[in-house]
């Protein structure tokens, strides 16, 4: 049981490192370019407009848009600053409350290219954990208790109570999945094989490991996809920010 008990807790480990992969990469890239953003309206288009005001240059529309945001982000950027604190505290709080809890989550399993990692996370997750208290000896009923507690979305928690209702009131447990929620058709049918043949978490430990790769595929995916995404954004706010200031130079070369 301590062998089964250290495979799982480093299993967890190794699953968790893999979430914060796919995850901090991108929110990483995304907070940088919107710092280097605030940064260049802040302290160096100013510098430009006001080139730009002495030398009389007429300002081609985007040029002015950004001058426009610069001067806004100058006289506004503490309320910018608070108000950007204020969002994060207003969300967590949201968060921490019941509907809040149930709607994020929600939104979580619904986010493009996200939402069906983090699903398969949460199913690595359930499987995992079900597969080592059942191989443990723990009863049916308290052991989808405990798994219910670790899925780590409300909404996925919520199906496996459910779910442990129904086997409660006398339903096999892949019917009970069947029921209980939207859970993938082969987690079912391999959950129906190993009730029948009694390898029930043999069967529970070989669908952790499938979302286990299934998760690793996901991810090296995702980050592939991400990476030139990334890239343009970074590229189209920034660039664009660099090039609003070179128009009006090109247009004053011109005139000479």
């Amino acid at each position: 049981m301590l062998r089964r008990l250290s495979e799982f807790i480093e299993k967890t480990v190794r699953l968790r490192a893999k979430v914060k992969q796919a995850l901090i990469y991108p929110v990483a890239i995304v907070l940088f370019a919107i710092v280097v953003s605030i940064f260049l309206l802040w302290k160096v288009i100013p510098v430009f407009a006001t080139i730009f005001r002495d030398l009389g240059a007429e300002l081609p529309l985007l040029t002015a848009v950004v001058v426009g945001m610069s001067e806004f982000v100058q006289k506004y950027i503490i309320l910018i600053a608070i108000g950007l604190v204020a969002l994060l505290f207003l969300f967590r709080y949201y968060r921490s409350t019941k509907q809040g809890h149930w709607t994020t989550d929600r939104l979580i399993l619904k986010m493009p290219l996200f939402g069906k990692l983090l699903y398969k996370v949460a199913m690595t997750r359930v499987t995992r954990t079900l597969a080592t208290l059942i191989s443990g000896g723990v009863p049916m009923l308290e052991a989808l208790k405990i798994t219910s507690t670790t899925a780590g979305n409300v909404i996925i928690e919520q199906e496996i109570v459910e779910a442990r209702r129904l086997v409660s009131e006398g339903k096999t447990m892949s019917e009970s999945f069947k029921q209980a929620g939207r859970f993938p058709t082969m987690m079912l049918q391999m959950i129906n094989v190993g009730e029948a043949t009694g390898t029930l978490d043999e069967m529970l430990s070989k669908l952790a490991e499938f979302y286990d790769e299934e998760v690793d595929v996901s991810v090296s995916a995702l980050l592939s996809i991400l990476e030139p995404i990334l890239l343009i954004f970074v590229g189209v706010i920034v660039g664009g920010l660099v090039i609003s200031m070179y128009l009006p130079i090109f247009d004053l070369m011109s005139k000479f």
